[in-house]
């Protein structure tokens, strides 16, 4: 499958893969100042943003749809940064095909598998009652009952398309019907990937456990591990400086 893909800069080719619900323009500020240095291609994985739905949803499928679509653009290898669900899809891409990733960043993911959560949210999103004319605000207070953050309100609402016809840009039934896989890990089989690996995890943030870090250096033998300070989950919105900082000393050596 061919992603829909937003491309800035030029020099070495450099992908990032967003997480769940999310869409490329959410490494906006990243993808900006990366684009200074490298070419940086963002895409938006299956059934997110602009690119195709599907009904199968594993890290298989996903890492698939990236090689496809960044070897048509002429972008392998590249380096690959993924966040959460995108990390886990950037990890399986590098499991797959080694000589494709020149490094790899994985944003606070690890390869296992993590508890149910997520499902609350695709319910919520499933029992809001769209409407012709339906405003943003509108919807932001009808998922506040089920939702209590509104940050995670707001950030799932980039996906709803408001108008004469409102509807969700995302493939709802898709990520429902997928939650057990996109939350869980299957491990490959693959021999570890050996190249040069960032694992960068949020100071608040817990989906990176010591307990998980036998696991990573299975599978990436060369990795390390960077904290962000001041940021959760969502690292490059929460604090983007600090998460610019150690990607960039990371990527450095591409840009010589």
């Amino acid at each position: 499958m061919i992603l829909n893909a937003v491309t800035l800069g030029s020099g070495p080719p450099v992908a990032i893969l967003h997480g769940l619900f999310g869409a490329a323009r959410n490494f906006g500020t990243i993808q900006k100042a990366l684009a200074q240095r490298f070419r940086v291609i963002a895409l938006d994985l299956r059934n997110h943003g602009d690119s195709p739905h599907a009904p199968a949803m594993t890290y298989a499928d996903m890492a698939g749809d990236v090689r496809e679509t960044l070897g048509a653009q002429d972008a392998l290898p590249c380096a690959l940064i993924g966040h959460s669900m995108g990390g886990k899809a950037a990890m399986r891409l590098a499991l797959d095909d080694r000589s494709a990733i020149e490094r790899l960043v994985v944003s606070d993911i690890a390869p296992v598998v993590h508890p149910p959560f997520f499902a609350r949210y695709t319910a919520a999103l499933r029992a809001l009652k769209l409407r012709p004319g339906m405003t943003r605000a509108e919807a932001d207070a009808a998922l506040a009952p089920e939702i209590e953050d509104p940050r995670i309100r707001a950030f799932l609402l980039q996906s709803l398309r408001t108008g004469p016809d409102p509807h969700w840009r995302i493939g709802l039934d898709e990520i429902e019907a997928s939650l057990p896989r996109i939350e869980g890990w299957d491990d490959p089989g693959q021999p570890p990937y050996e190249g040069p690996t960032l694992f960068v995890r949020g100071e608040h943030s817990d989906y990176i456990r010591p307990e998980y870090w036998p696991v990573i250096e299975a599978l990436f033998p060369r990795a390390r591990l960077a904290t962000v300070p001041n940021a959760g989950h969502w690292i490059h919105a929460e604090n983007p400086n600090g998460f610019l900082a150690v990607i960039e000393a990371f990527l450095a050596p591409l840009a010589t």
